[in-house]
């Protein structure tokens, strides 16, 4: 048995969904696709594919099996490329994991230029807000915010988010309009934004000059997921700090007012996030690239420190 072409043979099985469609992908008849998974089920002493007339489904041992030897074999693509310093269009699947607010008012939008840049890359994208293990789910890169303590991975900051306190005209009319921080711990209701580790809501943040203040205020509600969190501020559930870039059209349109003004919180950094494995995959190098050009546009610390920032670069983390 030719072991990494049945390897091969399975990836484009469970991809495809049928063995006529991963014959033709791989130019082989139909029975030596056949004579390949039987011989790497029996070499494995184990079911890979429930086979039916019409389609083939991976079994729970075949998915395991799959989410390592797809990733093997995208490396082995990887490496045969490098050798070849071949300059081809990149080619093949991408798994990319994104929050929720990130993916639907930035890359989602954009990404029809990826794909007309790199039509032969398959981007998957994962969105939540969920923090996912890179290595152990098989993902490519992600988009993170925040401090990031993995030293185990490559990061490249791509932008540095800016927040806006905030709440409906309604909400305003109600509970008046607070004239510092902590007027917000009496009379106030926070909607607050709570993590899907921890389950505890994260503070607002508020700093002018050398004052700083976190208050933890009553919050009637509280949301795990970004972009419910801003449909629930635009209905009223409460005031809340968020990114502006999310809440601007509403601003723009009235809907929302900003609220302590003359108080600021320090920018989020957002990073794309890679294991050191990927760092010679052309898949990531194309999509590193590109997604930095892409929210650049929305980068709030570029103009502030544009004389004292280098341009961002990889470095471990």
């Amino acid at each position: 048995m030719d072991q990494l072409l049945a390897m091969r043979t399975f990836v484009r099985i469970a991809e495809s969904g049928t063995f006529a469609k991963a014959a033709d992908q791989l130019s082989l008849p139909r029975s030596t696709v056949s004579k390949l998974i039987a011989d790497l089920e029996d070499h494995l002493g184990t079911k890979l594919i429930q086979r039916t007339t019409r389609t083939a489904t991976v079994t729970p041992e075949g998915a395991e099996y799959y989410e390592r030897i797809s990733r093997l074999i995208n490396e082995l693509q990887d490496i045969d490329a490098a050798a070849r310093q071949t300059k081809a269009q990149p080619k093949g699947r991408l798994r990319v994991d994104i929050g929720s607010s990130l993916a639907n008012l930035i890359l989602i939008p954009a990404l029809g230029d990826f794909q007309e840049r790199y039509p032969d890359v398959d981007i998957r994208l994962g969105v939540s807000d969920r923090p996912v293990d890179l290595v152990s789910e098989n993902v490519d890169c992600v988009i993170r915010g925040g401090a990031l303590s993995d030293t185990t991975l490559i990061a490249r900051r791509i932008c540095e988010l800016d927040y806006v306190t905030c709440a409906t005209v309604a909400y305003v009319e109600r509970h008046g309009m607070p004239n510092h921080p902590t007027d917000i711990e009496t009379g106030h209701n926070v909607l607050s934004y709570f993590s899907s580790l921890t389950g505890k809501a994260f503070p607002l943040l508020f700093r002018k000059g050398d004052e700083a203040y976190e208050i933890s205020a009553r919050s009637m509600a509280a949301v795990n997921e970004s972009t419910a969190h801003m449909t629930a501020v635009v209905a009223g559930l409460g005031m809340s700090q968020t990114f502006r870039f999310m809440a601007q059209p509403y601003l723009d349109e009235g809907t929302l007012v900003p609220m302590l003004e003359d108080w600021g919180r320090s920018f989020h950094p957002l990073y794309v996030v890679y294991p050191p494995n990927r760092h010679l995959n052309a898949r990531v190098r194309v999509f590193v690239d590109w997604v930095t050009d892409v929210f650049a546009r929305f980068d709030a610390g570029k103009t502030a420190a544009a004389e004292t920032r280098s341009t961002p670069y990889f470095t471990s983390i």
